[in-house]
């Protein structure tokens, strides 16, 4: 079974609500458009250590409980290391589904 987040992951993805790949995902957080970002469990340590500093910077949520095949696969393209929603209440109900441990 497919979690929620995941589940609101693919219908933001839908309704062109995500970024994806790092340096997009990037320019939405340094621009704050991002509201949310997916870093995948098992990305790799530099990536993760600069995705991590640059959301904790500019203060957007991160969540990275996933790993690279469940991101991919909620959105239906392969390989997805790190991506944003930038959609205020997509983000939202993820990071209250993810407080509730989904």
């Amino acid at each position: 079974m497919m979690d929620k987040i995941l589940n609101l992951l693919g219908l933001a993805k839908r309704a062109g609500r995500l970024t994806t790949g790092e340096e997009k995902t990037m320019e939405s957080v340094r621009d704050r458009s991002a509201k949310l970002v997916f870093l995948a469990s098992d990305a790799g340590a530099s990536t993760a250590k600069k995705i991590k500093d640059k959301c904790s910077y500019y203060d957007i949520p991160l969540i990275d409980e996933y790993a690279n095949e469940e991101l991919s696969q909620a959105t239906g393209a392969s390989n997805r290391v790190v991506l944003s929603i930038t959609d205020p209440g997509f983000s939202k109900k993820m990071l209250e589904l993810q407080e509730k441990g989904k």
